[in-house]
Parts: structure tokens; C-alpha cells; sequence
């Protein structure tokens, strides 16, 4: 819903949702320092929209401490997902106001959210959320506010600052940036006074709406609904003008005039693909004049090497998208498109209905704060190989563009010179293994997701045998694009818990390779049967027949099974 979200919407396209447009399943318990009704209900309408199908304990008003202190309490045994509190600037105010000592006031408050959040991580495994407080221009001391500690705003802008502290030291603890939201609408325009006063419910019921949308949308990220790759249009997109008309001094583009809305736009998509976005370009153009104005013009923040893959022609804008997904080899639905021209997104969203493609306002000017309000690239993670992508891909261009002059695929894999490396999880690299958990969609045989507390967990229960994998080829390193999990059953018997793989290394017999040096280490500690399961979802469905084509078993269920003993090792060309 890229439109302007209302309650009345969000209700009335919640009742056009049919069964098969819900992907997940999800519970969560919401413990509000405010009435929190009506923002139950939007989030459920809000997220079976968005695929999701929402189930909601609600705490009775105010009771967040006596739920989370409560070892029994029904927050833990409804066994929530998530688990959402609900801060209230206004409920906040109220203490500060009876507070004897006001410049310790926020260090306080501080405290007493960090003793929740370790009681939940004491008694639940959900992942808890926090939306911190939004601020209120008291005008008990004006701007003085921020020179003195026994302000309210002071103290609570402290608060915010403790929270943001915390939720980096507290992977299981995560922040609904609310203050961002109402400063982006205007404190004004979603305040209601009348809710506030007579039923404790700080915003209009629109806002409340948008409030949900947003919670709902960042509930799909734990899901794997993230946004990878921004596919950029050239002319009046990135640049005014036609360069082909224009040529290369007459586009517009710099620090002055309208110029300075492109250059913006460019700072940000640079910033995004410094944080691990794919920045692609697809542009109806002769591909050399496009070309030279990222090479040659002194006031472009993006050039070429920032580009993964390059498409401009005259071809239709679909068809090329197309390509640039077969060269990336990720979901449509992890692309954003963003073009000037309502013809051409009109024909993407026809043809790629998958394909995020926001209808970018008419005036220039208006392109970053939209795109900015829209929140497309929602992450839960950074890890430090997020730099390189770009660099992969363009390699992984270069692949292709070789495999082309083989008559086999054998012979070109062989080409490759390809070195791979199996390890035990590394510290190191739990970042990038929580991430890989997090977006890999398609090659992932169940599709479990980790944070970075939960991988280390697993590192340390004897239970667990864990591996992760990297390549490199004669193009450049993959980095690490593999993880498998596998638990012991018994003295003889593993389970695949977890086996999943970047589709960037698809075909390369990566699987293969995993496969062989899993049954060494089956063999050194006296296992006899390795136990692998498939679990079907929307994106999955390349590795539905991965166990079998790889010598397991059916036991029927998903399931399948590999005899230890009778094993041959597969061949592949990926040398150790």
C-alpha cells in the first residue's frame, strides 16, 4: 500500500485477502503502556496483507511488568514470536512529573527496560521489540531543554539514546522507530488529542493504522522479505534531461537548481549500495552515450563500478529486468524499480507484478523525501562482506559472460579453477551467517532464520555439528555462501537441521562438494545415517528434489535418509 494508509483502507483491503496470499504464520503478544486495542486489530488486517497471518495475545492495559516478571504468566505461555512493548511518551511524562530526582530520571528508566528485556531473554525465546518514545515540546524550559537534566524532553531524548545503546548489545532486542515516523508526518497531523484524553490512545485512528503497517512490514524482514537490488532508470531518474538530446553538458545534475534533487537521489542510492543493496541500471539508451556520463561527468555520485549489472537498449523495460534477474539470480520480489515515466511502471508492475515499482512523484524535488518515507530496504543485519556484493556480482557477470563460450558445462566449470573451504562456524563470521539465514529464500531446505545469539547457541551445544562454506574461482571470492546444521539424534544418526546456500553459487556442485565432506566427518565420529527433511514453501521449490538427486532416500514425509556405509563420493570440481 504505497498510497497514503488509512484506517478505512487497511480494513477494507484486509477483506480482499484470499488464503493463498498468506506466506507466514505468527504470534505475537502485545504489551502496551497505553490502550492498545485498535492497534491490535490494524496489525492484524495490516499483516495479512502483507502475507502475514497474525495471531495476538494482548496484555491487559499497563500490565507490561507484572507480564514479563511472571515466569507464568500468559505472555509465556502463549509462546509469542514476537513480543511487542508499547511505550507511551505520555505514560512516561506522568512518571517524570512524581519523579523526586529528575536528572537521574532517564538513567533510571534505562535500567528498568534492561531488567525487561533480560527477564524476557530469561523465559522466552521470541524476539522482543521496543518502539522508543516520540517527543513532546513540553515548553517547561524551550530550548533550554537541551542544556539542562531536569527537563522532561532531556531526559527522555537519554532514554532513546539508552535504547539504541541496548538493542546493540541485545541481539534479540530490536527498535520501531516511531519518532522517526511522526517527525516524517508531523508531530500535528497525527497527535489526537480526544483519543489521548478519553481513551489513552495518543494518535488518530489513521495514524494508528500507518503505525501497524509499518510494525507489519518490519515483521516480514524476519521472514526473509527483504528488498536486495534497486534497478535505476537514467534519464529524469538519475540525471535531467535525455542524455541522447542533451548530451553531456546539458543534463541536469550538480548543486544547483533541480540538478541538486538528482545528485541527492544518487547520494542515497550510493549509500545503499555501500550497505549491500545491488545498485542495476535499465535504461531505454544507447549504452555507450549512457555510459560516458558515469565516466566522464565530474558531478555524478555514482560511476560505473558501483553498477552491478549495466542494461541500457531499446528493448522493452520488462524483458530486461528479466535479464538483470537472471544475472543476479535473485527473487523479483527482492527488486525495486524505480523509473520517471508512468508508461514504462506501468508495464514493469503488468509484467513483474512482483517487482516493488513506487510511482515517484511528478516533481523531481519530491523523488528522495517519497522514497524515504516508503522504508523499502528494512534490514536486520550488517555484516562486514555487505561491502563487496557489488564487486560479486559484477564478477559474477563476468561468468556468464564467459560460460557462454563453452560448448559443456563441464569444461567450463573446470575453467573456473574453483577453491572451496568448509569450517566450524567462525566468530568472525556470525554476523554473515545470521544474515545468509536471514535472506536466503530459495536455496534453503527448511527455512529456519538465526540471529547472531541464536548461532552462537548452536556453536556451543555439543549436540550441534556446524559448517560454513566459502568459495573463490579464477573471477574473484564469493565469500561465505554456505551454512549446514546438523544435529545428533542418537550415537548413529544425524539430522539436517539446516542446509542452506546463496543462489549466487548455484550449479556449481557446491552441494556436492558439502555433501562429501559431511559424510568424512559422519564416518570419523561413527554415524550411520544421515537424515535430511524438505519443507515446501513459495520460493524453495529449486531444491524440492535435493536429497534425492543427491542419493537419499524417501522415508516419505519430506523426509529422506542416506546410509553412512554405502555412500560413494560425488564428483565434482571444486578443489579443498
Amino acid at each position: 500500500m504505497e498510497k497514503s494508509i488509512t484506517a478505512k483502507a487497511l480494513r477494507q483491503k484486509s477483506r480482499e485477502i484470499q488464503a493463498d496470499q498468506i506466506k507466514h504464520n505468527m504470534r505475537i503478544a502485545i504489551l502496551g503502556y497505553r490502550s492498545t486495542q485498535f492497534l491490535s486489530k490494524f496489525l492484524i488486517q495490516a499483516g495479512a496483507i502483507q502475507g502475514l497471518d497474525i495471531e495476538i495475545y494482548e496484555a491487559d492495559y499497563i500490565q507490561v511488568e507484572m507480564e514479563v516478571m511472571n515466569p507464568a504468566s500468559r505472555l509465556y505461555t502463549f509462546k509469542p514470536d514476537f513480543i511487542w512493548i508499547i511505550n507511551s511518551t505520555y505514560f512516561l511524562q506522568k512518571l517524570f512529573y512524581k519523579s523526586a530526582v529528575k536528572k537521574d530520571f532517564g538513567k533510571a528508566i534505562s535500567q528498568k527496560y534492561q531488567g525487561l528485556a533480560e527477564q524476557v531473554r530469561a523465559h522466552s525465546s521470541a524476539q522482543l521489540i521496543f518502539n522508543n518514545f516520540f517527543e513532546i515540546p513540553d515548553s517547561i524550559y524551550g530550548h533550554f531543554s537541551n542544556k539542562t537534566s531536569i527537563s522532561f524532553l532531556n531526559q527522555l531524548r537519554r532514554i532513546n539514546v539508552s535504547f539504541m545503546d541496548l538493542a546493540e548489545s541485545i541481539q534479540e532486542l530490536h527498535l520501531f522507530d516511531l519518532n522517526s515516523m511522526i517527525h516524517t508526518k508531523g508531530l500535528d497531523r497525527v497527535l489526537d488529542s480526544g483519543l489521548h484524553i478519553n481513551a489513552d490512545i495518543p494518535f488518530s485512528m489513521d495514524f494508528e493504522a500507518e503505525i501497524a503497517w509499518d510494525f507489519a512490514s518490519l515483521l516480514t524482514v524476519f521472514k526473509g522479505e527483504i528488498k536486495k537490488c534497486l534497478i535505476l532508470d537514467l534519464d529524469n531518474t538519475l540525471w535531467g534531461g535525455v542524455i541522447g538530446d542533451d548530451g553531456l553538458e546539458g543534463i541536469q545534475i550538480g548543486s544547483l537548481g533541480i540538478g541538486k534533487a538528482f545528485t541527492e537521489l544518487q547520494g542515497w542510492a550510493k549509500a545503499l549500495k555501500e550497505r549491500g543493496i545491488i545498485l542495476a541500471i535499465c535504461s531505454k539508451n544507447t549504452e555507450e552515450i549512457a555510459k560516458e556520463v558515469f565516466e566522464k561527468h565530474e558531478e555524478m555520485i555514482l560511476r560505473l563500478d558501483d553498477i552491478a549489472v549495466f542494461v541500457a537498449n531499446w528493448s522493452n523495460k520488462a524483458d530486461n529486468i528479466r535479464h538483470i534477474q537472471q544475472v543476479l539470480n535473485i527473487g523479483f520480489d527482492s527488486m525495486v524499480f524505480l523509473d520517471d515515466n508512468p508508461a514504462e511502471r506501468a508495464l514493469v508492475q503488468k509484467e513483474l507484478p512482483e517487482v516493488s515499482v513506487p510511482d515517484l512523484p511528478q516533481d523531481p524535488a519530491e523523488y528522495l523525501p517519497f522514497l524515504r518515507k516508503l522504508r523499502l530496504f528494512e534490514t536486520l543485519s550488517l555484516s562486514s562482506l555487505d561491502k563487496d556484493r557489488t564487486r560479486q556480482y559484477q564478477e559474477e557477470a563476468q561468468r556468464r559472460s564467459m560460460q557462454s563460450s563453452f560448448s559443456n558445462m563441464e569444461d567450463y566449470l573446470i575453467s573456473l579453477n574453483m577453491k572451496g573451504k568448509i569450517l566450524p562456524f567462525q566468530d568472525q563470521h556470525i554476523a554473515r551467517i545470521s544474515q545468509l539465514s536471514q535472506r536466503s529464500n530459495q536455496f534453503n531446505l527448511r527455512t529456519i532464520r538465526y540471529t547472531e545469539s541464536e548461532i552462537k547457541s548452536l556453536q556451543e551445544n555439543s549436540l550441534y555439528l556446524d559448517f560454513q562454506v566459502s568459495l573463490e574461482d579464477t573471477y574473484g571470492t564469493y565469500g561465505l555462501i554456505s551454512i549446514v546444521l546438523l544435529k545428533k539424534e542418537n550415537s548413529d544418526r544425524l539430522f539436517i537441521e539446516n542446509w542452506l546456500m546463496s543462489c549466487r553459487v548455484l550449479k556449481r556442485g557446491l552441494e556436492k562438494f558439502v555433501l562429501n565432506h559431511l559424510l568424512e566427518k559422519a564416518r570419523e565420529i561413527g554415524i550411520k545415517k544421515i537424515v535430511g527433511e524438505y519443507l515446501p514453501t513459495a520460493k524453495n521449490k529449486i531444491v524440492e528434489h535435493h536429497y534425492k538427486e543427491l542419493g537419499f532416500e524417501s522415508l516419505g514425509n519430506n523426509q529422506w535418509e542416506l546410509e553412512v556405509e554405502n555412500y560413494e563420493a560425488k564428483t565434482h570440481f571444486i578443489n579443498i
